[in-house]
């Protein structure tokens, strides 16, 4: 069914202060959670909440925590996210690299001990809506992706974000995982039902999986199978989506100081927290061009790229970010579509939280 976009703010808010959560903390969170699935990220946003909530009453979760600066220098900062969701974290680190690069052109603020962010290109817009390049990477906690020549999971689907301001188009905005697919797609499938594509799941013997099911089983269950790096096989690149992956942990996990596949390491108890990282870069343009000239030329590169020769009449040539929008205006209009297996998920949680359930009224 379609539910309404300030139904599904409703039911996180309460939920996140039945869990203890400050109003500040659960608003901003509420916020980045629904942004997700306005923009058609439909496996970072409230479908995550069932799993928040086991991490929640596993003991993972501080729901009252207090960030400290462990290290701080004009264009840099480590932030200490207390074990704490990621979300009101990496809106404030995000906020604080855009500061600091008003004043010294270029910032970088890490973050260490957090948990889940989301969708890394809502953080990334919040430099670009401030007239700011961003540019956001974070390490993961599940171990999914099969690395190029591996027989079995060993890094996670770790994304990549990039915003830049413009002055008359929509700011350029790419988000994307490392791999093939991220791993809460696989999630979606199930909840439809639907069969995956041939390509994104490979199960022990690296023969590609279209079950949904069994997908899900060896990318979230079994030691062996899991996700294809960006590419898939290393004829049609995936060695290159292997190298972006690490490179994304480098900057998110081991900049930071976060776990690296804790599973198979054996670094972290399963009673442990986290410990993800991110990684948030802010560039000020003004630094480098007069101002409004880089946001002009910017503008000029959409429109060539807008204005491309059209393999299709009907499917005009897109750039990042415009698929997004496009969706973003769309479930806006007609309201966020909610599986029926995911609705009852979300019914449960809200049970066991003690709120009033409002994802089924209209």
């Amino acid at each position: 069914m379609r539910v309404a976009a300030p139904k599904i703010r409703e039911q996180l808010v309460t939920v996140l202060r039945a869990w203890g959560m400050s109003d500040a903390h659960a608003d901003t969170t509420a916020a980045m959670m629904l942004e997700t699935d306005l923009r058609g990220v439909d496996s970072h946003g409230i479908s995550m909440l069932p799993t928040y909530d086991r991490e929640f009453r596993a003991g993972r979760l501080n729901m009252r925590p207090l960030f400290k600066t462990l290290r701080e220098g004009p264009a840099f900062a480590l932030i200490d996210a207390d074990a704490s969701l990621g979300h009101p974290v990496s809106v404030h680190a995000m906020n604080v690299a855009v500061d600091k690069c008003q004043q010294s052109g270029v910032a970088v603020v890490s973050v260490v001990n957090s948990h889940h962010f989301g969708a890394a290109g809502c953080y990334s817009r919040i430099a670009a809506d401030r007239g700011a390049i961003g540019m956001v990477t974070a390490s993961t906690r599940g171990v999914t992706m099969v690395p190029t020549f591996g027989a079995e999971p060993v890094m996670g689907t770790n994304p990549l974000a990039f915003a830049a301001p413009t002055k008359r188009n929509s700011p350029f905005e790419l988000d994307m995982a490392t791999t093939t697919v991220a791993a809460g797609k696989v999630k979606v499938y199930k909840l439809n039902h639907k069969p995956l594509p041939a390509g994104w799941v490979v199960d022990d013997k690296n023969q590609t999986v279209t079950d949904p099911e069994q997908a899900f089983g060896y990318v979230f269950d079994k030691p062996e199978g899991g996700i294809t790096p960006l590419g898939g096989a290393r004829e049609v690149g995936g060695h290159k989506g292997y190298g972006l992956a690490v490179m994304v942990h480098i900057l998110g996990g081991v900049l930071a100081g976060a776990s690296f596949s804790p599973i198979r390491n054996r670094t972290q108890k399963p009673s442990d927290p986290h410990n993800i990282g991110h990684f948030f870069l802010a560039i000020d343009p003004g630094a480098f061009r007069e101002d409004g000239q880089f946001e002009t030329d910017l503008d000029q590169v959409i429109d060539t790229l807008h204005g491309a020769k059209r393999a299709d009449a009907a499917q005009p040539v897109l750039v990042a970010g415009d698929p997004e929008m496009a969706t973003r205006a769309e479930r806006l209009r007609d309201g966020v579509p909610v599986p029926d297996d995911l609705l009852e998920q979300l019914r449960t949680v809200a049970k066991s939280a003690n709120v009033p359930f409002v994802l089924g009224d209209r």
